[in-house]
């Protein structure tokens, strides 16, 4: 066998990693506005005593560091694209960093909660004027980064494999997604503090800072311990979605005389996945003909198919 003569069977592992995705202009422009907004309102919460100010602006940069890390991790998911060591691609490194992010604002979320619970019986004084300025700030740059993320949509890309036909599919941009609806999490937190320090101002409810700032750690922790938990599910190589499952299983056993005896399908990155599938079959046909059986809108990028003859 000649080896130049194989060449056909052989393929590359980059499944769209190496394109440059749409948001990615976007997000930096929001990551400098929230960050310069988060750094304002940290400063300030500080300074003025503002509990809630103080959670406004460490929940806004959760988001900030989100979208911060997954920027990074796309331009090197794009330069590491043609990388052979990575098996199936750089995909997994946008998993990897929002894990990152997610235990890193966790334990911000920890600290904002102690810190609420000491003011709430060690409390402060409060400059509820200035503190209030810079909290419907926060809101308007809210706003903003809510316009230029939202309806923000990844406009498909391709997915080219030798052993299988092109394969193209349009999905949302699920990091994108995310910071989307962190934002609007981000707002909830805005009005949240500047009910907090109108209350405290006009009917001296002081209480309601600190209180708020344990709502917000709360916000921060519960969006944290969701990214964790979607995050390493990828990372582990949990199971696709039991629709993506079944619906592989289907296309296949819907032909008479074929069986799955065993089937794994796992994420390699955003929106896309690897297939390992057994079958038995009375007939069986070759590995590319069941790869053909497989609906192209699954996301199934790589496929490795077993085929054994059924034998009683």
């Amino acid at each position: 066998m000649n080896s130049k003569t194989i060449h056909r069977w052989q393929h590359e592992h980059v499944f769209g990693q190496d394109q440059v995705r749409p948001g990615e202009r976007r997000t930096l422009w929001v990551i400098a506005i929230t960050a310069t907004m988060m750094v304002v309102e940290i400063t300030t919460g500080l300074a003025y005593g503002s509990m809630a100010l103080l959670a406004d602006g460490l929940h806004m940069g959760s988001h900030t560091a989100a979208l911060g890390i997954t920027t990074i991790a796309y331009v090197y998911t794009r330069r590491c694209a043609t990388d052979s060591r990575f098996c199936f691609g750089s995909g997994k490194v946008n998993a990897f960093a929002g894990y990152t992010s997610a235990v890193l604002l966790a334990l911000f979320a920890l600290l904002m909660a102690w810190e609420s619970v000491n003011r709430l019986f060690n409390p402060v004084e409060i400059a509820f004027n200035q503190a209030i300025v810079v909290a419907v700030i926060g809101l308007v740059v809210n706003g903003v980064s809510m316009i230029m993320l939202g309806g923000h949509h990844d406009h498909g890309h391709d997915h080219s494999h030798a052993e299988s036909q092109h394969h193209s599919h349009h999905h949302e941009d699920h990091n994108l997604r995310a910071a989307y609806l962190h934002v609007l999490a981000d707002a909830l937190t805005s009005l949240l503090a500047i009910f907090a320090l109108l209350a405290g101002k006009f009917l001296g409810l002081n209480w309601m800072d600190p209180a708020m700032g344990i709502v917000g750690a709360t916000l921060v922790a519960k969006w944290s311990l969701g990214l964790i938990r979607s995050t390493s599910g990828i990372l582990l190589d949990h199971q696709a979605p039991g629709a993506i499952l079944e619906a592989t299983r289907a296309a296949i056993e819907g032909i008479d005389g074929n069986h799955v005896t065993d089937l794994h399908i796992w994420s390699i990155g955003p929106g896309i996945y690897s297939a390992t599938i057994a079958i038995v079959s009375d007939t069986p046909g070759t590995p590319e003909y069941y790869k053909g059986l497989i609906p192209k809108d699954l996301g199934i990028v790589h496929t490795t198919v077993e085929v054994h003859l059924y034998t009683s």
